[in-house]
């Protein structure tokens, strides 16, 4: 078993006869040993393993550890951060340079899988994935999702009873494309150095910065340049992916040939309910109808319809008479109210008489504590397929924009922890006492320009886009996702208004499941035959002819 240190540093004096260091202090206080000391970079854990998929047998091998973001003297390794070292930080304190003159800034932790004897890296696909939060670990695309190894659940998604067990994944994508799964900063075992202010990449654009500079310098230390490379972003990492696709060729040159946005956050105002903003009741509507739908809440000629055929009619409502009447606020006729709340009621299963309170805006914490309020429970924000019993049934929520706590987050949680802390020292044979963060909390989270407004980073997808014709983006669809509904993610692509050519290089694919779409076992199975297609699809293109003649 190997055993990685945390970080590393010689003992620089010599000994005296008890044992004990010395030193000779030079005249200005410096000891020129102390100068010169070097960081060292903790070593990486790699393993050898193997999985059948198909009836043939794959061999591959596991790299977990550290990269460490560095800067530059004098040149900062991300400029949009405004945060300061701690006060207390003291130069004698920091830790040394790096061998090649550099200044440590932070550990970034990752998990990389790549196949044995696949030929020349120039043909073989990587795949960097991330989650979201901001302040989520990669453990949930690694451990339920495209990773060889996976926590065992029922096909549903739900969770065993613990003790918790690992078992191979049948649907990972390592015989399509090696896999590099990263904790961000302060996430999972992903920390700052010594004395080093964590805040400073606790951003929007810090984020990006900082995970972009780690993709690059992975590619450069693994000489993946010429391999095609993927993003796979789930949620929040939707947003960083997006603003990684202009980051990367902006910074580094780094031309992507695609990008997998799961349940997808592009432009924050599709997503906030907050007041003079009537965007999230349009966008919620449709994943409204599909959960009540899922739990038989429907009248009899809806809920006889499949769950697509429902979620139309839901679009077509919500995208006309819904939205019209919303921007119409108090100058909405009486007679106009009450035939919409009609509407909405057969669409969402909630009563009437709610829904006019609420002056025809439904926020998704009512829709979570009301639609199965007779039976005391509550459904789940990331999986609406799930529910759970109220803390106290029939009250409302805790707050309007909180829930007592999640059942869908509830079912996974446990047995995703448990498998990867287990899975880490036992199969990767990576030791560190530091608790891994499934989720940590990094705010405050600096949103910078969009501080007094919404985040969104579709801007950067489009202008990526728009100079790479080459670029691919793919947008998986959940139905019973509560917390970045479908409707919302068509409208804010919608929105980007691309050129059609460059429209043709983004897709959608739909499934009956939530937020985590993979812990569904048929809707895995579906997006791995569908990464298979859009894989095909990114890197047998034909060459755009940017410089032909006018007319021709």
């Amino acid at each position: 078993m190997l055993l990685l240190a945390a970080l590393a540093f010689p003992l620089h004096a010599d000994s005296n006869a008890d044992g004990t260091a010395k030193t000779e202090a030079k005249a200005d206080g410096k000891n020129d040993k102390e100068e010169s000391k070097v960081f060292e970079e903790p070593p990486l854990s790699v393993t050898s393993h193997s999985i059948e998929i198909g009836g043939k047998t794959l061999k591959y091998h596991a790299t977990a550890g550290y990269i460490i973001l560095k800067e530059e003297e004098g040149k900062p390794m991300n400029k949009q951060t405004g945060s300061k070292p701690p006060s207390d930080s003291k130069p004698d304190a920091e830790p040394g340079k790096t061998k090649d003159g550099l200044k440590p800034k932070a550990r970034v932790f990752f998990v990389a899988y790549t196949l044995d004897d696949a030929g020349d890296a120039a043909n073989r696909p990587v795949t960097f994935a991330f989650n979201g939060g901001p302040g989520s670990s990669s453990v949930w695309l690694h451990m339920a999702s495209v990773a060889p190894r996976r926590a065992s659940l029922t096909d549903d998604g739900e969770s065993p009873p613990p003790p918790y067990r690992l078992t191979d994944n049948e649907s990972t994508w390592l015989d399509l494309t090696d896999l590099v799964f990263i904790d961000p900063v302060s996430t999972g075992y992903s920390r700052p150095v010594a004395k080093e202010d964590p805040a400073q990449y606790h951003g929007l654009k810090e984020d990006i910065a900082s995970v972009g500079d780690f993709i690059r310098m992975y590619t450069s230390r693994n000489t993946r340049w010429l391999s095609p490379k993927f993003l796979l972003g789930e949620s929040y990492g939707t947003t960083r992916a997006a603003g990684l696709s202009d980051y990367l060729q902006s910074r580094h040159g780094l031309y992507l040939n695609g990008i997998i946005l799961v349940s997808s956050a592009l432009n924050f105002q599709a997503l906030q309910f907050s007041p003079q903003n009537n965007d999230p009741y349009v966008q919620f509507l449709p994943s409204y109808a599909a959960s009540a739908w899922y739990h038989q809440k429907l009248p009899a000629d809806l809920q006889s319809k499949s769950v697509t055929d429902v979620v139309a009619d839901a679009r077509a409502f919500a995208a006309n008479d819904y939205a019209l009447a919303l921007a119409r606020g108090d100058q909405l006729p009486a007679v106009d109210k009450t035939r919409l709340a009609g509407q909405l009621s057969r669409f969402t299963g909630l009563p009437e008489s709610d829904i006019l309170q609420w002056k025809l805006h439904i926020k998704d914490t009512q829709f979570f504590t009301h639609l199965l309020r007779p039976e005391g429970k509550m459904l789940g924000r990331l999986d609406a397929r799930f529910s759970g019993f109220r803390y106290e049934p029939g009250a409302d929520a805790v707050s309007d924009q909180e829930q007592e706590y999640d059942p869908s987050s509830e079912a996974v949680n446990g047995p995703l922890g448990a498998a990867f802390n287990d899975y880490v020292r036992r199969e990767l044979k990576y030791e560190s006492d530091l608790p891994y963060e499934l989720s940590a909390d990094v705010e405050p989270w600096n949103y910078g320009d969009a501080a007094n407004g919404f985040p969104n980073t579709a801007e950067d997808l489009r202008k990526a886009m728009t100079r790479n014709p080459y670029l691919k983006v793919w947008v998986t669809c959940s139905y019973y996702d509560l917390a970045t509904p479908f409707f919302g993610a068509e409208n804010v692509v919608a929105g980007m208004n691309l050129e059609p050519p460059i429209r043709a290089n983004l897709r959608f694919s739909y499934y009956e499941s939530g937020h985590m779409l993979y812990i569904h076992k048929p809707s895995r199975v579906k997006f791995k035959a569908d990464f298979e297609t859009f894989l095909k699809d990114a890197v047998n293109q034909q060459p755009v002819h940017a410089a032909a003649r006018g007319g021709n």
